[in-house]
């Protein structure tokens, strides 16, 4: 773990700048930009909207298709900014918030959006459970408890690199793609009804109705324009090396703007099949409250025989697994952006996911698998809930000229970006102020409780939203320079070498051994002492630390004796340094109690899953020590 506030690091830096655009014509520069707006799009297509999209079109018929097309051209237009945000100024949404807002400001603004995070996954965990109960009959709390599991294909993705990562998400998009085209052809919608639900609806006459409606429809616009998939994208449009001329800006621009163009439109008609599927299926035969994933699927295979709901189930799975890792991606962005916090991205998605997880278990315990639907629809009015802090920011920093420059947005997007934040928050506080109105009435025991907490946090709220809209209006300009992804260059006038007077070299008796060591002794010649490291990580070792006399543990030190002995006859001073139990936590000890002022560690070379098992101790002693530390390949 790290938490450094010296320098900001790129965001995803391990993927930065890691697919090259430039020098590339035709087709090969368009598909070399394709890829970041298809990570996004999944977002999209998650199992909350699955629930939203079924309970709306189930409720009330195509009614809701507008609702559906509004929020898609709301997303496509807070995504293009989005994408312009991080081309331009080479920082996500969550980094430029870090430099526009004080410090308590962006801790509740990561806390936010760790809470839409966590209200997405919670969606994804339901889906998944739900998909492996219709298709292999799990128990649901089974298939909630098993998405754990998912982490490691999480981390074996993320390992073998960006390309690989997105051609794994259009494949589930695709598959998805194909089982609701298929079951278009199986139900067979009215057309000229669908044609008819792209016309608005009154949502706010009052009646009951019109607030289910309405209550569905911010689910809906939740659903669709997620917070995080705001600071994602931002980050994702970097991992592409682009020209940073204004001509290669203007063009990467515009390719982004392709990209999720397609992206999200393809987002919409799936979609909008899954609520047409929904108005097709039950509300034209008279099942008007279908907010269950589940009893969708039973209706489906009552109705149309099994090959519909089989697709359904494929679909929910694939829906939710590839939604489940640009989650991941997101927690990794709004950490190290607002908080500069930096942990391992298996660790964080464990986290992530036990926090999703244990609400999900809650329900089923106390409210059955019947409250899961329920659930799932209240998680996307919290992430909806959430837009605002968001959306807000984005459009203040993609207006600023002083740090957009000529690629500032021009006053045309300014005001539909702002018209579609004030309808955001708007619909927010709409509903917010009739749930505690309908809890005033139903609950007149707790009207104390309602008063004295609800209230309260609301109004906190509230400021905290009018805090982050008004504070780049009366402090314009004050936030951080915009900056390069490595940083600015500084001015180089000292260049005298320096001499290590006490290096450490780690040692694992392998065939790497001598490659280390040969670097340590061209950083510190015959004048420096070479402390040689060796940590026993045996289960005595662990217990018992230096008390230990086990056979390996004595092993150990004749041979590290051994390697001192040679360096002496060669004429360098050296000495064997014995550490016990965890390997990162016993180097960081004798670095530290031995003040050693430079490293030298052999890489183990582990990937993906042995990354998991072993654990990654050549990045855990770098960011818990104050020195240099050199890492030396294995060799040949």
């Amino acid at each position: 773990m790290s938490n450094n506030t010296d320098k900001q690091t790129p965001s995803l830096s391990n993927v930065h700048s890691s697919i090259n655009t430039e020098n590339k014509i035709g087709w090969r520069r368009i598909i070399a930009f394709i890829g970041p707006a298809y990570l996004v799009s999944v977002g999209y297509m998650d199992p909350g909207n699955w629930a939203t999209d079924i309970a709306g079109g189930s409720a009330f018929g195509y009614r809701l298709i507008w609702v559906l097309f509004a929020s898609n051209l709301i997303a496509l237009l807070l995504q293009s900014l989005s994408a312009r945000l991080g081309i331009v100024r080479g920082l996500d949404l969550a980094q430029a918030s870090k430099n526009a807002y004080p410090k308590l400001v962006n801790l509740c603004l990561y806390i936010l959006a760790q809470i839409a995070i966590i209200a997405c996954d919670l969606a994804e965990v339901i889906g998944m459970g739900i998909g492996l109960q219709l298709l292999f009959h799990l128990p649901l709390i089974w298939g909630v408890s098993l998405t754990l599991t998912d982490t490691v294909l999480m981390l074996f993705l993320m390992n073998r690199g960006m390309r690989k990562l997105e051609v794994f998400i259009m494949s589930m998009i695709f598959i998805m793609g194909m089982s609701f085209l298929i079951e278009m052809f199986i139900v067979r919608p009215d057309v000229l009804e669908i044609a008819k639900g792209f016309i608005p609806n009154n949502l706010f006459k009052g009646d009951l109705i019109s607030r289910n409606m309405l209550y569905i429809s911010i689910g809906i616009i939740g659903a669709t324009v997620m917070p995080h998939n705001l600071y994602l994208h931002s980050s994702l449009v970097q991992t592409r090396k682009i020209d940073r001329t204004d001509t290669g800006l203007r063009s990467a621009i515009k390719f982004n703007l392709f990209d999720t163009v397609i992206a999200l439109n393809l987002a919409f008609v799936v979609n909008a099949a899954i609520l047409i599927l929904a108005a097709s299926a039950f509300f034209k035969n008279g099942y008007f409250r279908v907010a269950e994933i589940q009893d969708a699927y039973k209706l489906l295979a009552h109705i149309f025989g099994s090959l519909a709901p089989t697709l359904f189930a494929v679909a929910l799975i694939a829906s939710g697994q590839s939604s489940t890792i640009t989650g991941t991606l997101a927690g990794q962005i709004v950490m190290e952006g607002h908080i500069n916090l930096r942990v391992e991205p298996w660790l964080r998605r464990l986290l992530t996911r036990l926090l999703a997880i244990v609400p999900a278990i809650f329900t089923i315990i106390y409210f059955g698998e019947s409250g899961l639907g329920s659930l799932i629809i209240l998680s996307q009015v919290v992430l909806s809930m959430q837009l605002g802090f968001a959306v807000i920011p984005l459009i203040h920093f993609t207006s600023n000229r002083k740090r957009m420059g000529k690629f500032a947005i021009s006053l045309k997007v300014k005001i539909l970006a702002w018209l579609s934040a004030a309808l955001i928050v708007a619909l927010n506080a709409k509903l917010v102020a009739d749930q505690v109105i309908d809890w005033i009435k139903q609950y007149p025991s707790a009207v104390i409780w309602i008063y004295g907490l609800a209230i309260p946090l609301i109004i906190g709220v509230a400021v905290l939203l009018l805090y982050v809209f008004l504070r780049p209006i009366l402090f314009k300009h004050h936030d951080m320079p915009a900056q390069v992804p490595h940083g600015i260059a500084t001015v180089i006038d000292d260049l005298d070498a320096i001499h290590y007077k006490h290096i450490g070299v780690t040692i694992d008796f392998s065939k790497n051994d001598t490659n280390s060591i040969r670097h340590g002794i061209m950083q510190g010649g015959k004048n420096a002492l070479y402390s040689l490291i060796h940590v026993v990580e045996t289960a005595g070792a662990r217990y018992y630390g230096d008390d230990v006399l086990d056979h390996e543990t004595q092993s150990d030190v004749d041979n590290l004796e051994q390697y001192v002995s040679t360096l002496k006859k060669l004429g360098y001073k050296a000495e064997a340094k014995i550490g016990y139990g965890s390997a990162a936590k016993a180097i960081t000890d004798i670095i530290n109690n031995e003040k050693i002022d430079f490293v030298v560690m052999g890489s183990h070379g582990h990937k993906a899953i042995k990354d998991l098992i072993f654990g990654t101790t050549v990045n855990k002693v770098r960011h818990r020590v104050n020195v240099p530390v050199l890492v030396v390949k294995p060799s040949a």
